[in-house]
């Protein structure tokens, strides 16, 4: 429904109009590359988030085949209790009692177990994706941050003289303002495509990881908007 989620695909449009704005602006800034990864990023796990959300079918044919047997078990070891007593409970015997409920307590177990075990592997199956894609847009958040970290706004306001090994800054107080403000986009949204994976799964494991990248983009995008208040402050 329209508001209510995010749009994988609105996502991925978003990417690549800024993709275009930074070629426009910088077309040899090494950033259209990273550009470039987080967009092949984005339509992995837009197909990967997506798949989070439906079941595996083979793990609950299973499920349902356990409990499917469980029950014709404990239906057929009833009847095998009840044929022992008797109709006129003349064949009533304790020990078959015993027998009967042991048997029974037994399949539950059993079913009971397998359901688990069928269950807790679909979960660590979806959880390790997960992980796995999560971790990969944690890096690429620090390295967009990397892109961003020599680009130094008080070198606009000429404190003092350059060193031999000072970076080179050949930006003008916009372009470097444009450059910081398309680091801090990105970033937001690659917290976003991690969004997705909060979207599709109910795992307290993957929707932290999900908080702790959208923390860390924030944090990184908080530090860019202060840079780029400088720049236009000594505009």
């Amino acid at each position: 429904m329209p508001f209510k989620s995010l749009n994988s695909a609105h996502i991925i449009e978003t990417l690549e109009r800024l993709a275009d704005r930074v070629r426009e602006r910088f077309p040899d800034a090494s950033l259209n590359n990273v550009v470039t990864e987080v967009i092949d990023l984005g339509k992995r796990d837009r197909r990967r988030s997506e798949r989070l959300a439906r079941p595996y079918i083979l793990l609950r044919m299973g499920t349902a085949a356990a409990i499917i047997g469980a029950v014709i078990s404990l239906a057929y070891m009833g009847y095998w209790l009840f044929s022992a007593i008797g109709v006129d409970g003349d064949g009533f015997d304790i020990f078959n009692i015993f027998e009967g409920v042991e048997a029974g307590l037994n399949i539950v177990i059993l079913a009971a177990v397998a359901i688990f075990t069928l269950s807790r592997i679909e979960e660590r199956l979806k959880r390790s994706l997960a992980l796995d894609d999560l971790h990969e847009l944690r890096s690429i958040a620090h390295i967009i941050d990397m892109h961003q970290l020599t680009k130094d706004p008080t070198a606009v306001l000429k404190l003092g003289p350059r060193t031999a090994s000072s970076p080179t800054r050949e930006m003008s107080d916009f372009e470097l303002s444009r450059y910081l403000d398309y680091c801090a986009e990105l970033l937001s949204l690659a917290g976003k495509i991690a969004a997705l994976y909060a979207q599709s799964s109910r795992d307290p494991v993957v929707i932290a990881a999900v908080n702790d990248i959208e923390t860390l983009t924030s944090n990184m995008s908080a530090k860019i908007w202060q840079k780029i208040i400088i720049v236009r402050d000594s505009a």
